[in-house]
């Protein structure tokens, strides 16, 4: 197996490239995440929680505490408990922070994290755009967060990495290559941004789990799942890999021809849940967009969760408080027909 470390430690900016460029030691073992518990069960309902926010500067720890209460998650599900935060960190472009999750958001979510008493939180992504990582963290202001708040940063594209077999099957890979990080955590919390996309349509909880995926091996952007077809492999990396939650940043997303080049869209929510496909299923709809014509939706209704409106149990905000029509591009094969009515 190859062994490469991707855990980078903050104290200056020689240190921080040398580890993302050479790495140090291997990851230590840990206790095994249980990869695609927090999103294979078939369940035929779900809660998702929507909270209002009108910028970044909001309470935003208090929001997601409300969430991790309306959701019914106990504290001692999170108590002593090791946290990986994955956030959207596709690419960045100082100014435009409608493209990557916000870094309030990730500093909201570690405090909340820890007031339920986790045990340690790091956060995880593989750039699927931008192969320089330490750009990204620096452009996006995140580095300015990890440093503030002592967290250890692991470049998900440069991870030692494992083989597991590929349990959803939809592509012709056998096998999925993951990064050792992911044996290290008990829990995965999916951070992605509210927006349209190209190709999928819409990308949210679970398209965001293509970051996972090391682009040492599967390319920029992630080209081999492309080939495979974005629907097909976004079921196969959520039936092997899964998470265990998702907060999605929806204060400010974007809409038109995403993930990168378009434009801020103000929404004012966070969207929360337990169950990936029920969540976003919920922020399709506050999108204005109809989640039964999203193939990969679609796809995963009844075996990873519901779409179905009466089978989502809504807490907090009602969506038709939130909604908000995201644009939708016609030239855009994936943006067709998506609006609901």
């Amino acid at each position: 197996m190859k062994e490469r470390e991707g855990a980078l430690n903050f104290m200056n900016r020689r240190e921080f490239l040398s580890a993302v460029i050479t790495g140090c030691m291997g990851l230590a073992a840990g206790g095994a995440a249980m990869l695609g518990s927090g999103c294979t069960v078939e369940r035929r309902t779900a809660d998702a929680f929507i909270g209002k926010a009108g910028g970044y500067y909001a309470d935003i720890p208090s929001i997601i505490g409300a969430g991790l209460r309306e959701l019914g998650v106990a504290r001692q599900e999170i108590e002593g408990k090791r946290i990986l935060l994955k956030p959207n960190l596709i690419e960045s472009r100082q100014g435009a922070a409608h493209i990557t999750t916000h870094p309030l958001m990730i500093q909201g979510a570690i405090e909340a994290f820890r007031k339920y008493g986790a045990a340690e939180i790091i956060v995880a992504e593989g750039p699927g755009h931008c192969r320089d990582t330490l750009l990204v963290l620096e452009e996006t202001g995140l580095i300015d967060v990890l440093r503030s708040e002592r967290i250890t940063f692991t470049d998900l594209n440069q991870d030692s990495w494992y083989t597991v077999r590929n349990a959803g099957g939809r592509t012709k890979l056998k096998q999925l290559i993951l990064p050792e990080t992911l044996k290290r955590v008990d829990w995965i919390v999916s951070m992605p941004k509210l927006k349209t996309h190209h190709w999928a349509g819409i990308t949210l909880s679970m398209k965001n789990l293509f970051g996972v995926m090391p682009g040492i091996f599967y390319g920029w952007p992630k080209n081999v799942f492309h080939w495979e077809g974005i629907e097909k492999s976004i079921f196969d990396i959520n039936v092997t890999v899964g998470a265990h939650f998702t907060i999605v940043d929806g204060i400010v997303g974007m809409e038109g021809d995403g993930p990168i080049m378009g434009k801020p869209k103000q929404a004012g929510v966070i969207v929360m849940g337990t169950n990936l496909v029920a969540a976003d299923a919920t922020c399709a709809r506050i999108m204005g967009i109809n989640p039964q014509k999203v193939a990969y939706l679609a796809a995963a209704a009844g075996r990873l969760g519901p779409i179905k409106e009466s089978n989502i149990f809504q807490r907090g905000e009602k969506i038709e408080s939130v909604r908000t029509n995201f644009e939708l591009l016609q030239n855009i094969k994936a943006h067709r027909g998506l609006r609901s009515i």
